[in-house]
């Protein structure tokens, strides 16, 4: 009787392990931003959002040098995401300054975190529809503001306020008018340039590296005065660039116009 050979055994699924750790850590870094706003320490909850950024980048650009890309890793990206830039930032401004609100009556006290859930809430949103258009969207630009754009806006107004010695009390009344621009943008179909997609090659003008350098000569001086003022700048530029691109839009079709007409 012929001998049958075993069945190979199937190889069990797991994921990658490089590009998950940078995942993992900026996750760590936003819980730690919240355990460290509890605990009163605003300044490190606003760093540990900018260092959960910094690693939030980093982990996609690893998994894409190893090519260790894969459906988990979008997924568990996302997630982390939320609790980063979403409920970390939303969390820190409400213990910071908008629980302050309550002091001014009961309906004051739910504008407060009304406010912390909207921006929340947003960001949830925003990675949800980003999920849904990867592979469709133009890589060049984001439809609506970032969430770690966002919560850098946001994480740096904190930052600035505490760096002139003041409290979250005293800026009561401007963190809830932050928080909802910042998460109304995130839902917003205006564009903003996406640097996931530069540089388009090995080479960059001159130009970039004086102004690399400017750039970090200034946040080592005064780093949250310094990322409030880039994050004002790039919140900006999505209005002024969504505003350019319609004026294009109307001045191509009205010359398209212009030629039927002579036709």
């Amino acid at each position: 009787m012929a001998e049958t050979s075993p069945s190979p055994r199937k190889r069990s699924r797991g994921i990658y392990l490089l590009p998950n750790l940078f995942t993992t850590a900026a996750m760590f870094a936003g819980f730690y931003a919240i355990v460290a706003a509890i605990g009163g320490r605003y300044s490190e909850a606003a760093l540990a959002v900018f260092i959960a950024a910094i690693l939030d980048g980093l982990d996609g650009r690893v998994a894409r040098m190893t090519g260790t890309q894969s459906e988990f890793g979008v997924q568990y990206d996302s997630l982390s995401d939320l609790v980063s830039f979403g409920l970390a930032p939303a969390l820190v401004m409400y213990t910071w300054s908008l629980s302050s609100l309550a002091e001014y009556g009961p309906l004051w006290g739910k504008f407060g975190w009304a406010a912390a859930f909207i921006y929340a809430a947003c960001a949830a949103l925003r990675l949800a529809r980003f999920n849904t258009q990867v592979g469709v969207a133009d890589k060049r630009y984001f439809q609506g503001l970032a969430s770690p754009a966002a919560a850098g806006l946001c994480m740096s107004f904190v930052w600035t306020v505490e760096k002139f010695d003041l409290s979250g009390i005293d800026v009561q009344f401007v963190t809830p008018v932050i928080a909802i621009l910042a998460g109304l943008l995130m839902v917003s179909n205006i564009r903003y340039f996406s640097f996931k997609a530069w540089p388009t090659s090995d080479r960059v003008p001159f130009i970039w590296i004086p102004a690399a350098l400017l750039i970090l000569v200034a946040l080592a001086i005064d780093p949250p005065r310094v990322l409030f003022g880039i994050g004002i700048l790039y919140v900006l530029s999505g209005p002024i660039m969504t505003l350019w691109g319609l004026r294009r839009w109307r001045e191509q079709r009205a010359l398209r116009g212009t030629e039927r007409s002579e036709e």
